[in-house]
C-alpha cells in the first residue's frame, strides 16, 4: 500500500521487553517500568526482526529503536547500549534506512546529539505536548504560544546541528489545558507550533490522523479549519 501511494514508513518500536514508560503505550498495565540492561538483548532481537523483515521494501524510511523512554526506569547509559547495538541491528540489513532515538530524559538532549553524530542516517525524535506540560497546569494561551516560541523551540534548537543528527518531532497535537478556548485560539496556538516545526530537519506528525477526541484527530481539524497544511 506504500508503495502504490508513494508513502515512506516509519516502524516504530511503541513498547519494549519490560516496558520503558508507566503508560499503557509503553507496554504496561500497573505503571511499572523495568526495561533496562537485562532487557537489551531481547529488544536487539526484536529490531534485528523487524530490520530483516522489511529492509528490502522500497517503502521503508526508517526504524525508530524505542517509543519514549523514560527515566529514572531507563538510565542515560543503558538507552546508549541499546541504541548502539539497535543501530547496528538495522545496519545489518539496511544501509539506507534511517535509524531514530526518542528521548524523554529531560536535559539529556545534548549527550544523545553528541553519541548519535557519529552514525549515518540518524534522527532524534522528540514529543512536545502541550497538554502533558506540569508548568502549563493554570496556563492562559499566550503561555501556551510563549512556551512553544521559548521553551519547546530552545530544546530543537538544542537538538539541531549542522553536523549532527536530523531532528524530528515524532509526536505533537493541538490539544492543552486551557479552558473555553476559541476556535482562533486553537489556530493561534496550532501555527505557533507548526512554524516551530517546520525547523525540524526530519519534519514532524500530529498523533494522530484519525482519533475519538477532534483535537487529536488531525483529520478533524483540517476538515474544521483549526488546522491548514499552508502553514506547515
Amino acid at each position: 500500500m506504500s508503495r502504490r501511494h508513494n508513502i515512506g514508513v516509519i516502524i516504530d518500536l511503541h513498547a519494549a521487553p519490560g516496558a520503558q514508560n508507566p503508560w499503557e503505550h509503553g507496554g504496561s498495565r500497573d505503571g511499572s517500568r523495568t526495561w533496562g540492561d537485562s532487557n537489551i538483548a531481547e529488544t536487539v532481537q526484536v529490531i534485528d526482526f523487524l530490520a530483516a523483515r522489511y529492509a528490502r521494501r522500497s517503502g521503508l524510511l526508517a526504524v525508530e529503536l524505542m517509543n519514549e523512554p523514560v527515566a529514572p526506569g531507563v538510565s542515560l547509559d543503558s538507552l546508549k547500549r541499546y541504541y548502539q547495538q539497535g543501530y547496528n541491528a538495522v545496519r545489518k540489513h539496511s544501509p539506507t534506512a534511517y535509524v531514530i532515538m526518542s528521548n524523554r530524559i529531560a536535559g539529556h538532549w545534548d549527550e544523545l546529539v553528541d553519541f548519535a553524530t557519529p552514525f549515518s542516517r540518524t534522527v532524534l525524535d522528540g514529543h512536545p505536548y502541550l497538554v502533558f506540560e506540569p508548568k502549563l497546569d493554570k496556563s492562559n494561551v499566550q503561555q501556551n504560544i510563549d512556551f512553544v516560541n521559548k521553551e519547546i523551540a530552545g530544546d530543537l534548537s538544542t537538538m539541531t546541528r549542522p553536523d549532527g543528527p536530523l531532528t524530528f518531532v515524532g509526536e505533537w497535537v493541538a490539544e492543552w489545558k486551557v479552558k473555553g478556548a476559541s476556535k482562533e485560539d486553537f489556530q493561534r496556538c496550532a501555527n505557533a507550533q507548526m512554524a516551530v516545526y517546520r525547523k525540524a530537519t526530519f519534519g514532524w506528525a500530529y498523533w494522530s490522523y484519525k482519533h475519538v477526541s477532534n483535537h487529536w484527530s488531525m483529520e478533524w481539524m483540517i476538515n474544521n479549519g483549526y488546522i491548514s497544511l499552508k502553514n506547515a
